[in-house]
């Protein structure tokens, strides 16, 4: 279990403490090397701070609050882009663009067709991303890991999910306009349980190119677009994803809505999984003639988001394509606890 688990539990132990000290503890200075207490970024404050709706960097960063580092090695998110919101859908994969330090702390309810092969039910999944920034632009992210419960008519049992760890890297960044554009690598481990449906082929690579932009004050949009690209074509599919947000700040409150669309596009298909099914974005089944199908996700949501160390969220998933492969509709909530 600890093999599965290994690269999670590493860089947990470096990230996740110092976050909940800072936001939990109410000793600010726990969650420092050097024991100077942090700023905390208001939302509402930050937004108004420029006529750009934000990129007043020195306001919010002062010679410490935006420079110590966790251990002498992790340093803290860029708060200069505090004004967006993480997206919630097709989690593993789309990737906030701004470089992280974080524990997120995501639950999935995911409910399965009632059609041939399938026989309805739902999925669960618990899982814990973490993200944590280097230096201003190249972060370490691990996003895909936690069990998954099956529930009845489910086509495979509990299990733990696959795990994978990546770099990303901010390749443009313009403070004054809010925009900010990343290029990032994952690899997979097949190491979930196979029970699962989970632990197939010899790993999986992800690229992707991410960005974000303010589109006026208190709106912003998100984009992420990558290729899943297996090391072993036999037992898994290759995919093409792109993923779009759209937020909405509800005046000066710290309330956020949210809508989000996701397209997976099946370029190669396996020799394996369920014939013309595929997994969506936590699975990979493998399956043969999926090649050159296609999918179109909807989501539509709200965040509360009190200040640049916290955020809070719901959102609502359904296929906008006659094809749905594995999903009926989906839920998810997640935390995020940022430092």
């Amino acid at each position: 279990m600890f093999r599965r688990l290994a690269p999670m539990v590493l860089l947990s132990l470096l990230v996740t403490p110092a976050i909940l000290a800072e936001d939990l503890s109410g000793d600010a200075s726990l969650a420092y090397a050097t024991g100077a207490p942090p700023a905390v970024y208001d939302v509402a404050s930050y937004a108004s701070s420029t006529e750009s709706g934000g990129g007043n960097c020195d306001s919010f960063c002062d010679d410490t609050s935006c420079s110590d580092r966790l251990l002498g090695l992790i340093a803290p998110s860029d708060h200069c882009l505090c004004d967006f919101i993480s997206p919630m859908t097709n989690p593993v994969f789309f990737e906030d663009p701004r470089t992280l330090t974080e524990a997120r702390i995501i639950f999935i309810h995911h409910t399965l067709p009632n059609q041939a092969p399938l026989a309805g039910g739902n999925v669960q999944l618990l899982a814990m991303q973490l993200r944590a920034a280097l230096t201003d632009d190249l972060s370490i992210i691990a996003t895909k890991d936690g069990f998954i419960f099956a529930g009845p008519d489910a086509p495979h049992e509990d299990g733990w999910a696959d795990v994978n760890i990546g770099l990303k890297y901010n390749i443009y960044k313009d403070y004054d306009a809010q925009q900010v554009v990343s290029v990032g690598a994952r690899y997979e481990l097949p190491i979930g349980s196979q029970q699962a449906l989970q632990g197939n082929g010899n790993g999986e690579f992800d690229l992707f190119l991410s960005g974000a932009a303010l589109v006026t004050t208190g709106t912003h949009f998100m984009s992420a677009a990558g290729l899943r690209l297996p090391a072993n074509t036999n037992a898994e599919s290759q995919v093409f994803y792109w993923s779009g947000h759209l937020d909405r700040q509800l005046g000066a409150s710290n309330f956020y809505l949210l809508g989000e669309v996701n397209w997976y596009h099946w370029m190669k298909s396996g020799a394996a999984g369920i014939a013309g099914i595929e997994g969506l974005d936590l699975y990979n089944f493998g399956s043969t003639g999926v090649a050159g199908n296609d999918i179109v996700t909807g989501a539509f949501g709200i965040k509360f988001k009190p200040n640049c160390h916290r955020e809070y969220g719901i959102a609502w998933e359904a296929p906008l394509t006659e094809r749905r492969d594995i999903l009926d509709n989906r839920l998810t909530v997640d935390v995020i606890l940022r430092y």
